[in-house]
């Protein structure tokens, strides 16, 4: 990948849509993020490949236009990150969604793509899916806080200790939301 060359941002909205050759791409990047410490998913690394790739199948067979996205940045015609975008279609809930699993590959760290993701699904809850607002849950101590509040995401709580990454090393789970979008 270049260092000038420009992301592509994609979204998937059925399992027919995705290319052959993605989801083991996407289990390659989620398999690098998650052995490198990063916080998408797997925690105790290193992550078994076939657990990835089970968690990758379930992602790729739930894809629906009204409840489940697949947003994928390339560069270079390579897989450079992804993201998940999820609504629930129960009424009383369903006009806010939720990301899960931003992560992109430790090469190309520092380019803007984890941002533009993110700018990217913003956009797709707004004008494709008519959300009005955005969750997330973010592992604290690793500063995702500052990452997604530089994107105009606020902090509304925390579950202090939520998360055991080893003996000593609880982390509390920071909630964030985006309104409006």
């Amino acid at each position: 990948m270049h260092a000038e060359s420009t992301p592509l941002f994609t979204q998937f909205t059925a399992p027919e849509t995705v290319p052959d050759g993605l989801a083991p791409a996407l289990v390659d990047c989620w398999t690098e993020v998650s052995d490198a410490g990063g916080a998408a998913g797997f925690p105790f690394p290193p992550v078994d490949p076939a657990k990835v790739t089970a968690a990758v199948d379930r992602i790729v067979t739930g894809l629906d236009p009204a409840s489940s996205r697949l947003v994928v940045a390339t560069v270079d015609g390579a897989l450079a990150g992804w993201l998940r975008l999820r609504r629930d279609t129960f009424p009383l809930v369903a006009h806010w969604g939720t990301l899960h699993h931003v992560q992109t590959r430790l090469g190309v760290r520092g380019r803007g793509i984890g941002a533009g993701l993110v700018r990217h699904a913003r956009a797709i809850a707004r004008e494709d899916m008519g959300l009005e607002q955005l969750r997330l849950a973010a592992r604290g101590g690793v500063g995702l806080e500052d990452f997604y509040g530089g994107l105009g995401w606020r902090e509304i709580g925390r579950w202090p200790g939520a998360l055991r990454l080893a003996d000593g090393d609880d982390r509390d789970e920071i909630l964030m939301i985006l309104a409006p979008l």
